[in-house]
């Protein structure tokens, strides 16, 4: 590694007192303690060695190793720590926070893979270089010690990986996948996070292994999953994910996507198309200063939006195409398959929803809608809709300039209509004009399912018609309740 990264390194290493007081303890006891991994590769890409495409040393993030042995490094942190936990400490981690920063301290490992398991069998290693042989790639498998001398090792060429915007595996890509499988999401994943690109070797062996994933718990899968989509340009890492089979095992139901619509290849694919509509979803999230960026859900969803048309696609006469209630099916299959990758249920019904709704926006052709059918567009999308907003205009990919304007145009007619009828009306928080208790005491019955079914119908009222006067909202109770009761 050239003298003067080297000392970049070490600089960079030495604005953190922590990382320093920390090599001094363990120095003093005799040990090595190096810092290593993705903080060491970030460090030089912050420091633009790489072509600046990273983002610098997170602290409050840092991997350390040593050749202490679990014991004896919380020896060494026993009054130096203010907190220390060892719930991986059978795989030879402690995990410590030291003024506030979050470290883990894993001792130098020499692992021995059963290949039938996710767990390795632990073994406990003397050398840093054999050490950093089984990390997950050669740009992670560098290092910086944190004695006096500040040494930076880089026994398998991580820093000219990086500068040549390559990835690679220390050793032998098969085994390194065969090891752990979760390393080829993680491949994926550094295409979006790094702007790596993995060379032939790496994804010959994620396509051959890719049935492995099969391996890996859905909780994991996820995690790495969702760091990709959370990337500012994660399409080249999906496309990737798809190619070489890994998306098959994760989620199938993108691949089904890559279709022709037509035997005369007409009409755009549909994989192609959602691609797009997350990159410009994507964007429109970026743009926003008031949303939360980077934003799973809306990304999630305009992924896989169109996920039910594989099995809703009919060829109808003169060649045309219909994907009829498309949006219908691509709800459930997206609440299956996030509820199978453990997505939290929060996440799995706003994707969902979002699914399900965004269709809705191309039955207001010109302006036709109601008001009431405006209202039920809010309602129905509650607080999703600055996120239906985004992946409606997201999903309006068509080539035709005219369109397209044309489209677009439509859509800023129906934000305005929402706006208008939001700032009338509150649309936000729709309610009957009558609440439970003044349902009970004018209908004279007590709390039960009645009450919810009243509630409801004059909800659909307060939707269809606006805000009603109390004593008309009274006179529809009353009158919908003698319907009902047959009085």
């Amino acid at each position: 590694m050239p003298p003067a990264v080297q000392e970049t390194v070490r600089e960079l290493v030495d604005l953190s007192p922590v990382l320093t007081r920390l090599g001094e303890r363990f120095t003093a006891a005799g040990f090595e303690v190096h810092l290593v991994g993705g903080s060491v590769r970030d460090a030089l890409l912050s420091a633009g060695s790489a072509g600046g495409r990273g983002t610098g040393m997170a602290p409050g993030d840092l991997d350390v190793t040593t050749d202490a042995r679990p014991e004896q490094v919380l020896d060494l942190l026993r009054g130096f720590a203010s907190s220390t936990w060892n719930s991986g400490i059978a795989f030879g981690t402690v995990g410590a926070e030291v003024d506030g920063v979050r470290l883990e301290i894993t001792t130098f490992r020499a692992d021995r893979y059963d290949r039938e398991s996710r767990n390795p069998e632990v073994a406990w290693g003397d050398s840093l270089v054999d050490d950093l042989a089984r990390r997950d790639f050669t740009v992670n498998a560098m290092a910086v010690s944190l004695g006096p001398d500040r040494t930076v090792t880089d026994p398998y060429g991580g820093l000219g990986d990086l500068l040549a915007g390559r990835l690679r595996t220390p050793g032998a890509a098969e085994d390194s996948f065969a090891d752990d499988p979760l390393r080829m999401l993680r491949a994926v994943r550094f295409v979006a996070q790094l702007g790596l690109t993995p060379v032939d070797e790496v994804v010959a062996a994620m396509t051959s292994l890719a049935p492995e994933l099969g391996r890996i718990t859905p909780e994991r899968v996820q995690v790495e999953l969702s760091k990709t989509l959370l990337q500012h340009s994660p399409r080249a890492a999906l496309e990737l994910f798809v190619a070489t089979g890994l998306a098959d095992v994760v989620l199938p139901e993108l691949s089904a996507l890559r279709m022709e619509i037509d035997e005369h290849h007409q009409h755009k694919d549909v994989y192609t198309h959602s691609l797009t509509v997350l990159d410009r979803a994507i964007a429109l999230e970026e743009a926003d200063p008031d949303a939360e960026s980077p934003d799973l859900v809306l990304r999630l969803a305009a992924l896989l939006h169109d996920i039910g048309k594989p099995a809703t696609r009919r060829h109808e006469p003169r060649g045309r195409v219909s994907f009829h209630h498309h949006e219908v099916v691509g709800a459930k299959l997206v609440r299956k398959r996030l509820q199978a990758l453990r997505y939290s249920k929060e996440v799995v019904e706003s994707v969902a929803r979002l699914t399900f709704l965004h269709l809705r926006f191309h039955g207001y052709g010109r302006g036709e809608w109601t008001d009431s059918a405006v209202r039920r567009y809010v309602t129905d999308a509650g607080d999703l809709l600055p996120r239906l907003h985004k992946l409606v205009r997201s999903d309006c990919t068509t080539r035709n300039k005219r369109r397209a304007a044309a489209l677009s145009a439509t859509y800023d007619a129906l934000e305005r209509r929402i706006a208008e009828l939001s700032a009338a009306e509150d649309l936000a928080r729709v309610r009957p004009d009558l609440d439970g208790n003044a349902i009970m005491e004018i209908l004279g019955i007590p709390p039960g399912r009645e009450v919810g079914e009243a509630w409801k119908h004059l909800k659909d009222l307060r939707l269809e018609r606006g805000p009603l006067a109390p004593e008309e909202a009274e006179a529809e109770l009353r009158s919908w309740w003698a319907a009902r009761t047959g009085a």
